[in-house]
């Protein structure tokens, strides 16, 4: 892509947004409008336009949560939103991640890691590696005939893709689920794009949260015999290199 990328920032407070701003200017990054809630930020991006949004999930009137389905609702082609927040494990972020949101941030993220998530989303691909979205969800995603019926089915997909994202669900990046399934990663690719087109998922993030929310995959469920206190924790994922968080992304 060679046009400019645009961001809209949203954060009740004026010193964040001026400070993600300038981190985003000085990389190149233009930033069309700010807003200080998320009335202001559903307003912003109608009239802007923006590739991604920096919505801040805590803000008064409206909430970054509410803005975000405001602004992913029936768009025809909606931006990117990556959730700011202060907890990685907010309950709000689980609920902005099932309305379509891309991934979140912690508020001290690093300026590197702030320029590398916005540009991250901006090309499709989802900002979290699987493992940290798995704790996330298993922490708040709660399975019950009521959700399960408004979800969706997952009967379009064959027994292989449903072996692709129950595995997918539980962490495994692609080169993970190749030798899993003794498949080249080329073939795993082509699985989970189908798997993504045939439910109407927009990225592995939302494909994660389907596969808890439909009862495919459990709480504690381990591929591979792999211990889940080895994974990273969702604190060092959001804290540390740009390969960790970046890892589930560029898997896709």
């Amino acid at each position: 892509m060679t046009s400019p990328l645009r961001v809209v920032v949203a954060d009740d407070q004026t010193l964040a947004r001026t400070g993600f701003r300038m981190i985003l200017m000085a990389d190149g990054i233009d930033v069309v409008a700010e807003a200080a809630d998320g009335a202001e930020a559903v307003e912003a991006v109608r009239r802007t336009r923006p590739d991604v949004v920096l919505m801040d999930i805590r803000m008064p009137e409206l909430d970054g949560l509410e803005a975000t389905r405001r602004i992913l609702t029936g768009a025809s082609d909606p931006p990117r939103v990556i959730i700011l927040t202060t907890f990685d494990l907010d309950d709000l972020v689980y609920a902005a991640l099932t309305a379509g949101a891309s991934g979140f941030l912690l508020k001290d993220v690093t300026p590197e890691h702030l320029v590398s998530a916005v540009r991250l989303v901006r090309s499709g691909d989802a900002l979290l590696a699987p493992a940290i979205t798995r704790r996330l969800v298993e922490r708040h995603a709660h399975r019950s005939p009521e959700t399960a019926a408004l979800h969706r089915d997952l009967a379009p997909l064959t027994p292989r893709e449903l072996e692709v994202l129950r595995l997918l669900a539980q962490g495994l990046s692609n080169t993970e689920l190749a030798a899993h399934l003794h498949l080249a990663e080329a073939t795993v690719k082509t699985h989970v794009a189908r798997i993504l087109a045939k439910l109407g998922l927009r990225d592995r993030v939302q494909a994660v949260v389907t596969a808890y929310e439909t009862g495919l995959v459990t709480p504690g469920t381990v591929a591979g015999g792999t211990d889940p206190s080895q994974r990273p924790s969702p604190e060092h994922a959001a804290h540390g290199t740009r390969d960790c968080q970046c890892r589930g992304a560029h898997s896709r």
